[in-house]
């Protein structure tokens, strides 16, 4: 390979890493975010389930492991030194070798997925309080915000102890639906309904959930391919540098 592809190798790699680093922030970012977020629906899940905490672990272990590799990557690509360029390859494939065996587990575990996550939502209404609690006000917020009730529907509040137990005619008071006369509207809590049919939300929130993954679907699954083109990129980068380092190399042995 010729002095003014190597440069232009180098720099191109240099660039990338940085770029990877860049990610590697951001995917730590997005794990701590999940681990420490309180008023969004991952924080119904986090508070039930240890499997979203141990994912946002996985995500801040990756994120770090990430911007490690893009440092590395950097000092390897501006003075060429073959270990830190042959270590980076060798990352690079394990993390997309990770990354698409996980892609493979959530596709067909995907049913698994969604019974468990339903499984943490109905039991978090049937126990709901009304008490100043981070996992009943997020999923107070969720109901608010995408005007819908319950998990399948309003009838999953029918389950809720408090309202099983209750003389009175209460309601979630997130799920009230403005349009619909009835009592002053509150953020959280239960309220009374002053009719026989609560002015709740008709529809439960799973749909309004499932309509967020497909409109965003196009996004992930983009941001996923490019990451991966990405890496596979930063690989053919470094194999060709450190290729052109060991040419190199061997021409500066004197010959005798």
């Amino acid at each position: 390979m010729g002095k003014g592809c190597i440069t232009v190798t180098k720099y191109f790699l240099f660039l990338f890493n940085l770029l990877f680093f860049i990610f590697g922030a951001l995917i730590m970012g997005f794990g701590l975010w999940v681990l420490f977020d309180k008023d969004s629906f991952i924080a119904v899940l986090q508070e039930s389930s240890d499997t979203v905490k141990v994912a946002s672990y996985i995500l801040i272990g990756v994120g770090s492991l990430s911007m490690a590799m893009g440092f590395f990557g950097c000092i390897g690509a501006i003075y060429e030194i073959r270990c830190l360029l042959g270590l980076y390859f060798t990352c690079l494939l394990l993390i997309l070798i990770a990354q698409v065996t996980a892609g493979v587990l959530i596709y067909f575990q995907r049913d698994l997925l969604k019974h468990e996550m339903s499984s943490i939502i109905k039991r978090m209404i049937t126990n709901y309080s009304g008490q100043n609690k981070t996992t009943e006000h997020a999923w107070d917020f969720i109901q608010r915000t995408m005007n819908c009730c319950g998990w399948t529907g309003p009838g999953n509040w029918s389950e809720n102890l408090l309202i099983k137990n209750s003389t009175q005619n209460l309601y979630s008071c997130s799920c009230r639906n403005d349009s619909l006369p009835g009592s002053e509207v509150k953020q959280f809590g239960l309220c009374e309904s002053l009719s026989a049919q609560p002015p709740v939300y008709a529809t439960g929130c799973i749909t309004s959930v499932e309509k967020w993954l497909l409109d965003n679907c196009g996004i992930i699954l983009g941001i996923c391919v490019g990451v991966a083109v990405l890496e596979l990129l930063g690989m053919i980068l470094s194999m060709c540098l450190c290729k052109s380092v060991v040419q190199e190399d061997y021409t500066k042995v004197p010959k005798y």
